[in-house]
């Protein structure tokens, strides 16, 4: 199935890590979310996420590879390439904190990473798998 999905990860506690040509970053303790897409199947893209031993290509695998990372669980659904910015851009509008740079190099959002306060699942639209 091709669509769009969002990572729930938790951050343990506050780290720096380098991020690709984003250079290092600092991600303070708490919750975020990952907005991404997958236009072939979302189902091994997701898996890919879940692997602890993967190439190092996104932004979001150097997040995922650290100790102090928790990738929690995941939301979908089917939906164009275009809906990927949309919600980012939805996320950004409801005052969630952006890691700016973070997952975009391939569109002109601010961010697809955000720090959360509280996730409200109805808000997005999306299902959790089963």
């Amino acid at each position: 199935m091709k669509g769009v999905y969002c990572l729930i990860i938790n951050v343990k506690k506050d780290i720096n890590l380098r991020v690709g040509s984003l250079g290092k970053i600092e991600f303070k303790k708490g919750s975020y979310i990952y907005v991404g897409s997958a236009q072939n199947s979302i189902e091994k893209r997701v898996e890919r996420h879940f692997k602890q031993k993967k190439r190092k290509y996104w932004h979001i695998d150097y997040l995922l590879a650290d100790k102090n990372v928790k990738l929690q669980k995941y939301l979908y659904k089917k939906a164009g390439k275009k809906e990927e910015c949309k919600l980012a851009c939805s996320l950004l509008s409801s005052l969630e904190e952006p890691v700016n740079g973070f997952g975009c190099s391939d569109c002109n959002c601010k961010s697809h990473l955000f720090k959360i306060k509280k996730l409200d699942i109805n808000n997005l639209n999306m299902k959790e798998p089963k």
